[in-house]
């Protein structure tokens, strides 16, 4: 199986450099039954290119590293300072 340390070695190596480039970085999530889960942060949270990049980036270099990883997912969370911001507008308190 998969050891976290070593998912985060390829990242280190392979990923993060280019995402470093832009501003951003990746965190994971979870690894389970196969599927590895992961955030975009930094610039690269809520790029309209993020799920290119994982397809293209992520996903390639780590499943060509470890073949036994079916899927990367991309896991996009909206923060709750979004939400309380989304919340002061529909009430008109902007």
């Amino acid at each position: 199986m998969v050891q976290m340390e070593e998912i985060e070695k390829v990242l280190d190596e392979k990923v993060r450099p280019a995402l470093h480039a832009h501003g951003g970085d990746v965190v994971v999530k979870s690894y389970e039954d196969s599927i590895l889960k992961v955030k975009m942060v930094g610039k690269c949270s809520g790029c309209p290119s993020a799920h290119d990049t994982n397809e293209e980036i992520i996903a390639a270099e780590v499943k060509e590293v470890f073949p036994e990883i079916k899927d990367v997912i991309l896991v996009e969370e909206v923060s709750q300072e979004l939400i309380d911001m989304a919340y002061k507008i529909l009430k008109h308190e902007v």
